[in-house]
């Protein structure tokens, strides 16, 4: 099967040269990168949040084998739903998806599903794929799209996905497509940001569900962050780190309806 982009020309530049050029922007001191477990980058049309995106892939190595984790906002397909095989589009070039780890990853946890429509009509991961295009050409990608759910399943799916990132034999990189807090002010954005930031630097997945819970933060891809997360501290990780926070507002000039968006790195 064939995914073809379905936010070209409207999120990021849909012709190669303009969008290399425009990647060229915002990594423009990209050099190999350092190893890490998962990242976590926003999904926003690239006039708004590709610069902390950029931030976050100029500084990560990116291997063959990536995992891309997004949350499912048209409500089509599957709970959690991974595109097992075929090719994603991009002005780039197409992207392979690594049917194995596919495989493996169903075939550890149940609550996975082989779901393709899920992903027709979802932007989260696309608008991530020219970022690791750019700084792998050869990375293949395991696509997941995760509706909400509770810590328990994504403590499951996590445990699932670290038994199979450790038993593959080679470097994985997983990739949370996410935004943060949701069109509310800048002011009360960044207060609200803050206190989910300080639980995916603590590792603490149970915790990041509970705050945007209880604080009303609308972070679209809090359960991808968290499966991701929980995957992490089971292969080791040590911390994270927030390289880039921004707001919709530094570029809109709109403070009263933000978006939020931070870029991680955990290793």
């Amino acid at each position: 099967m064939i995914r073809k982009p379905c936010v070209a020309y409207r999120f990021y530049p849909g012709d190669r040269d303009s969008l290399l050029s425009a990647l060229e922007g915002y990594m423009p001191e990209a050099g190999p990168g350092e190893k890490a477990l998962a990242v976590i980058a926003p999904h926003a049309g690239y006039m708004y949040s590709a610069a902390v995106a950029g931030a976050v892939y100029g500084r990560t190595a990116v291997p063959e084998r990536v995992v891309v984790i997004g949350p499912n906002h048209t409500g089509l397909g599957e709970r959690a739903a991974v595109m097992a095989s075929g090719t994603w589009q991009t002005p780039l070039g197409p992207v392979e998806i690594d049917r194995e780890l596919a495989m493996a990853l169903l075939d550890a946890c149940g609550l996975f599903s082989d779901d393709a429509s899920a992903h027709m009509a979802e932007h989260a991961i696309e608008v991530q794929l020219p970022f690791i295009m750019r700084r792998n050409a050869r990375a293949r990608i395991v696509p997941v799209t995760l509706m909400h759910t509770g810590y328990e399943a994504c403590a499951e799916m996590g445990a699932a996905l670290a038994d199979v990132i450790g038993g593959c034999g080679g470097e994985v990189l997983m990739v949370v497509s996410s935004d943060m807090n949701h069109y509310e002010s800048d002011r009360v954005t960044r207060n609200k940001d803050r206190l989910a930031i300080e639980k995916i630097k603590r590792l603490d997945a149970r915790g990041l569900l509970d705050v945007t819970s209880e604080h009303d933060i609308t972070m679209c891809g809090v359960v991808p962050a968290a499966v991701a997360i929980e995957a992490a501290v089971r292969l080791d990780a040590v911390g994270a780190k927030v390289v880039s926070y921004a707001t919709s507002a530094e570029t809109s000039g709109d403070y009263n309806h933000v978006v939020g968006y931070a870029g991680v790195i955990i290793k």
